[in-house]
């Protein structure tokens, strides 16, 4: 190991090793090692279903892997008592894919469920973090009471956001974030993820196939590609790559705002 490489492991607030997941007898993650630094945003791309939003799930502990580490902010995750494990998991927020509000709650509710399953806080308490909450990712005091049937799809993903973000957590998991947003929605998400990590000095990791969010939010880029991490880097190193698949992908067809066309 260099001493680059060193530093990198040293700064890692997320650290995978050798992760391998199966669903049958298919190996959808192949002895995957990954760091995320603190303090970026980091971009995981792949081919559909080749497993992308498999390795959030399996960092936040909703899908079994067969053998591997994960390591977040220090914790070995798997050898972590109970206790420490919540107290890490209180300081990860997530953005799943299509919201995943509760529809029976309301807005307010949804954005305060997080927090009650971690805090005794006074209901007025609880009032004033939803308020902040809905305010710092955009959306008005009024929205609280309405329920996600009554939301556009960007309005459901900032709520989504304001919920991952209402225990003030120090990284944010995103899982396609940008998916069903106009390209007008998708950018204002975009730059709304880049401010708030900005300001409060979050660490993201997002799951992503939008070719905008990648060149305009993201720090460095991680791409999966057989159960593994294929390539790592700035756009510009992912522009640069000969590799096939990173070919076909960052200067196909879609890719025409990239090279400013």
């Amino acid at each position: 190991m260099t001493m680059t490489d060193a530093a990198n492991v040293q700064d890692a607030i997320i650290s995978v090793r050798d992760i391998t997941v199966r669903f049958g007898a298919r190996a959808v993650l192949d002895g995957l090692d990954l760091d995320v630094r603190r303090g970026e945003i980091l971009g995981f791309v792949g081919a559909s279903g080749a497993g992308k939003s498999v390795l959030l799930r399996t960092i936040i502990g909703l899908v079994a892997k067969e053998h591997g580490t994960v390591t977040v902010l220090g914790t070995d995750m798997d050898a972590a008592s109970g206790a420490a494990r919540r107290s890490v998991e209180r300081r990860w927020g997530v953005l799943f894919q299509h919201g995943a509000l509760f529809s029976s709650l309301t807005v307010r509710q949804n954005i305060q469920f997080p927090v009650r399953e971690y805090l005794k806080l006074s209901q007025r308490l609880l009032d004033e973090i939803t308020l902040a909450k809905l305010a710092m990712v955009g959306l008005k005091p009024e929205v609280a009471d309405r329920y996600p049937s009554e939301l556009s799809g960007g309005m459901i993903k900032r709520v989504a956001l304001a919920r991952a973000l209402a225990l003030d957590p120090d990284i944010v998991f995103l899982d396609e974030p940008t998916s069903g947003l106009d390209p007008i929605g998708a950018g204002e998400f975009d730059e709304l993820v880049r401010t708030l990590q900005r300001t409060l000095g979050l660490t993201v990791f997002m799951v992503t196939h939008d070719l905008d969010s990648l060149r305009t939010a993201c720090d460095r880029i991680a791409v999966l590609g057989e159960g593994k991490v294929i390539a790592i880097g700035t756009m510009a190193d992912m522009l640069a790559s000969t590799h096939p698949w990173l070919r076909s992908y960052f200067h196909g067809a879609r890719a025409h705002a990239l090279a400013g066309v």
